[in-house]
């Protein structure tokens, strides 16, 4: 049985062509970039520096300000509490959203329990920050506001452009968590008025386990405490023996995001319209989570009233989704995310996360739609919820009976 793989958000395949680039420094080019006394070094060396060019030219960055990590879950770590450590004596009020990462939530969780104070913004009924909120909760002891880019459950793009404008004028850093965004929609750290931006390989066709943060190095000149102490690596910010082959598998990541991205992005935007298109004519009772234009090209995430969202992708067993319980399923709470955005709990555990990629097909989209729309309808004839709905009921107004 072929599997159809929808689950781009949570990873991607690797790109066969950032395999080949990363081979050679599996086998014979395997010296430590930092050994700076023989060639084996300086190859490494070298091709680290080419990575931190292809990386910074893909989101308008100098190669100086891009710093390699493990991946968007550190990088968020060393922005957020690097920056709240390093202003203390600025200020210590940091400001994120509700509909964060939890890479950007915990850390904010653990500054707050630390002395900090936290401001959490709530989102519109598309997931969009407010932005006359965000202008009302900086104060003068605001050192940073953290707003993803792009949000992994609903795809939802925040007007990122916006909020560095503001941070601008207020004198406030602005981090965004770009995991999902980079290398998807075109991002410009300068005109959008970026300080800090988190990155992440395995989201964009690169390997697991490698990241990038960019750190703005003039106007301002911003600086991180490190959350990791060691031989100073990686101007001092995040120390550690640096991952080479990795490396190179995110710099080629990034380059060929660069070079396809116009014609990726239309190609994948279609599939994305095709497949919610395809849900909408086949099914009745579908929402749409998420805003319906300002929106990834990977993403769609829908809800189907009256089927649960579990049960839902047994009767597909063979398309890889994700539901709308948290990236913890085992814990049977609807999506964090979905309830920010006022999406009841029914509707939260109805709802099910479409991502779609570079390798993904027309005729997968196609067979996704029927394989999906079939199982909805299963699963609606033996629900007695649709059947009120179809007679006109509104079983939200319901009095169930309790004994």
């Amino acid at each position: 049985m072929s599997i159809v793989y929808l689950d781009n958000n949570a990873t991607t395949p690797l790109d066969p062509r950032v395999l080949d680039a990363m081979l050679p420094y599996l086998r014979d080019k395997f010296g430590n970039a930092a050994s700076r006394s023989h060639a084996f070094g300086w190859e490494a060396e070298n091709a680290v520096e080419q990575a931190r060019e292809q990386v910074a030219a893909l989101i308008g960055a100098s190669a100086k300000e891009i710093i390699f990590t493990s991946g968007a879950t550190e990088s968020d770590n060393i922005a957020v509490k690097g920056v709240a450590h390093m202003y203390h004596d600025k200020g210590n009020h940091i400001i994120i959203q509700e509909t964060e990462h939890k890479a950007v939530i915990d850390p904010a969780k653990y500054l707050e329990q630390n002395g900090f104070e936290v401001t959490v913004l709530g989102v519109d009924k598309y997931g969009m920050v407010r932005m006359d909120e965000l202008a009302g909760a900086i104060k003068d002891n605001t050192t940073l506001v953290s707003i993803m880019f792009a949000n992994n459950e609903t795809g939802t793009i925040q007007p990122v452009a916006e909020i560095g404008k503001l941070c601008k004028e207020r004198g406030v850093l602005f981090h965004t968590d770009a995991a999902q965004a980079v290398g998807k929609v075109p991002i410009d750290v300068e005109a959008m008025g970026i300080d800090l931006l988190s990155v992440s390989g395995h989201k964009m066709y690169g390997p697991k386990g490698i990241g990038a943060l960019y750190v703005r190095r003039k106007k301002p000149r911003v600086r991180c405490e490190p959350v990791i102490h060691g031989g100073g690596h990686e101007r001092g910010m995040r120390s550690g023996t640096l991952n080479v082959p990795a490396i190179v598998g995110l710099g080629t990541a990034c380059a060929l995001a660069q070079a396809e991205m116009p014609e990726e992005s239309k190609r994948v935007t279609a599939l994305r319209d095709r497949l919610w298109e395809g849900l909408s004519k086949n099914l009745t009772e579908i929402a749409l989570n998420g805003h319906p234009e300002k929106r990834l090209p990977t993403t769609v995430n829908v809800s189907f009233l009256y089927v649960e969202g579990e049960s839902l992708m047994m009767g597909f067993n063979d398309i890889a989704v994700s539901s709308g319980s948290a990236c913890t399923s085992a814990s049977l709470e609807p999506s964090y995310v979905l309830k920010a955005l006022g999406v009841g709990d029914e509707l939260a555990h109805s709802s099910i996360r479409f991502s779609l990629g570079r390798f993904t097909t027309e005729a997968d989209v196609d067979y996704t739609v029927k394989r999906v729309s079939d199982a909805v309808n299963h699963l609606r004839k033996m629900s007695p919820l649709y059947e009120m709905a179809l007679e006109g009921i509104d079983i939200t107004k319901v009095q169930w009976a309790h004994h």
